[in-house]
């Protein structure tokens, strides 16, 4: 095993933890149809998104990110919440166990680039950090880097002939 993918292994965990931590705060099982126990986000989530987006979206600069806060997302903010808190779940499963690494990786770099485009105004931090999350998306993308202490090395090795096998190659 070689160091370089040790190492991004390593980071790709430490990105997943990250991921984590969000998504325990926003997720929970809600009842569908009033008695299938499915995820969804938690009514703290879906109460305060609304308002966080409401003041990201107050000076944003880019007039059209801003109407699509304004006039899209905070009026269907329980399913914008929904969205974002089972987007950040599979980001965060995916990355912690490296199992199906590119589609985490490439759900986190849509995420990363949403968040950022809300957010980047803020500050220089705000935005130096998104570049970031999304240079790691990519580089967990490219890299396919669950092959390194992650699931998707053993689902390689068990089915070679599989599809989604052949993709994480």
């Amino acid at each position: 095993m070689r160091a370089p993918a040790c190492w991004l292994a390593a980071l790709r965990i430490v990105v997943g933890m990250w991921f984590l931590k969000g998504a325990v705060a926003k997720i929970t099982l809600v009842l569908a149809w009033g008695f299938l126990p499915v995820p969804g986000a938690t009514a703290r989530w879906i109460a305060t998104m609304p308002t966080l987006l409401a003041r990201y979206a107050a000076e944003n600069p880019i007039a059209g990110y801003r109407t699509f806060l304004l006039e899209t997302v905070i009026p269907n903010a329980p399913c914008f919440a929904n969205l974002t808190a089972l987007g950040e779940t599979v980001v965060a499963i995916s990355l912690v166990l490296g199992l199906l690494t590119p589609v985490g990786a490439a759900v986190g770099f849509v995420l990363s680039i949403i968040y950022g485009l809300a957010v980047q105004h803020m500050s220089s931090g705000q935005l130096g950090f998104h570049v970031l999350l999304v240079s790691l998306m990519l580089a967990f993308f490219f890299a396919r880097a669950g092959r390194t202490f992650g699931l998707d090395a053993r689902l390689r090795t068990r089915w070679p002939a599989a599809a989604i096998t052949r993709w994480l190659t």
